[in-house]
């Protein structure tokens, strides 16, 4: 692929590392505002948890139509769309006072907008621009970009609730994210240099992974990355203030989480680039498990949620360069876009249900525990299901000059 003038593949990783930490940041931001608005609206946990469970799922489902579209028509035109209706969600959700009005704002609106400007457009953009020897250490470093947006906007986030209200801090982060629009379209792509591969639809592409194994068990494993990260998420914060600790001191878990990502994630995406892949998402997701399990084993003090979230951040996301990158491997990159949008459908279910299976238990139980033991049973399931990938690239006939 050629590219147009000054879009070098530099620009265009630094540009798409700002759209992944305005976009992604902001999401984050989200579980600070469970305390607050459940109180005074009078909401129940699971009320708040459902809108934003919700908020996973459509985001998950609408992520594949949004990387086909990427792939077809490319990423300005997704980008631009995304972000108009991602700053429209959120000013809503300041104004929602049931529980219905803050599944719309939350949850559909801000579900659609974050299959538009989230990984898969982006990846799809960044895996074309760089060739196989640096694609996935590429994706890394755009991964750890959207990681430090999480660990920038979660303080913007809980300065503004602390200092303007729920409400107010809601617009703010509205008229933030407008910010992208302007980036839209350094990500435009040279789409008339000539192939040589076989041409290929997009339902073919769809029925070959699907019909691969290897691609049906990196999806499952990624369902449990979503399960848990989106679970730490949305109700870590309001995990720590149930054991008498500060708001604070979850904005400062969740921050610590996205400082230690940066690194995580383009150490994992490093990782991915110079070993087994598949080995590489096993030993992550069987690390994650046993930090989990240390966490709740632990008295819980300020000093061992700090060295949690410090752990837990460098591992947060390595599961997505990695993924995407071995997506690429098997398959190829012309359809990038779409195929990681596959595999992030099934990451966003998991999050659907990471987030309110908690919201569902805590309600039931009055506790977390529950949630805690079934997230680390299933990082161990993740660990097992990774390894058995076949992982060989597919070889397919090549068009002969004319």
């Amino acid at each position: 692929m050629t590219q147009s003038n000054w879009r070098t593949p530099l620009v265009i990783l630094v540009c798409s590392g700002i759209i992944l930490s305005l976009s992604l940041g902001t999401r984050h931001t989200f579980g600070l505002y469970l305390q607050p608005m459940t109180l005074d609206l009078g909401w129940t946990r699971q009320t708040f948890a459902i809108a934003l469970a919700i908020q996973n799922l459509v985001y998950g489902l609408a992520t594949p139509l949004a990387g086909m579209i990427t792939d077809k028509y490319g990423a300005p035109r997704v980008l631009f769309g995304g972000t108009l209706l991602y700053a429209l969600g959120v000013a809503l959700m300041a104004y929602s006072s049931t529980g219905w009005e803050f599944s719309l704002s939350a949850g559909l609106l801000v579900g659609i907008a974050l299959s538009c400007s989230g990984f898969s457009t982006i990846f799809g953009v960044v895996g074309r621009a760089f060739p196989p020897e640096k694609r996935t250490t590429a994706l890394g470093i755009a991964a750890a970009a959207g990681s430090f947006g999480q660990f920038v906007m979660l303080p913007y986030g809980q300065t503004l609730i602390s200092q303007l209200g729920w409400h107010t801090a809601l617009l703010a982060c509205a008229a933030t994210i407008l910010v992208i629009l302007p980036l839209c379209t350094v990500l435009a792509e040279d789409k008339q240099a000539p192939s040589r591969e076989q041409k290929q639809s997009i339902p073919e592409a769809l029925r070959e992974a699907f019909g691969h194994s290897g691609f049906v068990l990196l999806c499952s494993g990624y369902f449990v990355c979503g399960f848990q990260l989106m679970f730490i998420s949305v109700h870590f914060p309001a995990y720590l203030v149930d054991h008498r600790m500060t708001p604070e001191t979850g904005m400062m878990a969740l921050a610590l989480i996205g400082l230690f990502n940066i690194f995580g994630t383009y150490f994992w995406g490093w990782l991915g680039q110079h070993y087994t892949k598949k080995y590489v998402l096993s030993v992550l997701y069987f690390t994650r498990a046993v930090a989990f399990a240390v966490f709740i084993s632990l008295p819980l003090t300020p000093f061992s949620v700090y060295l949690f979230s410090a752990t837990i951040g460098f591992l947060w996301l390595g599961t997505v360069p990695v993924t995407s990158g071995l997506i690429a491997q098997i398959f190829g990159v012309k359809y990038l876009a779409t195929l990681s949008g596959i595999a992030f459908l099934f990451h966003q279910v998991g999050s659907f249900l990471g987030v309110w299976i908690a919201g569902w238990l805590f309600d039931g139980t009055g506790s977390y525990r529950l949630m805690w033991l079934l997230t680390i049973a299933l990082g161990v399931a993740a660990a097992l299901i990774n390894m058995p990938i076949n992982d060989r690239q597919i070889v397919r006939p090549v068009l002969k000059p004319a």
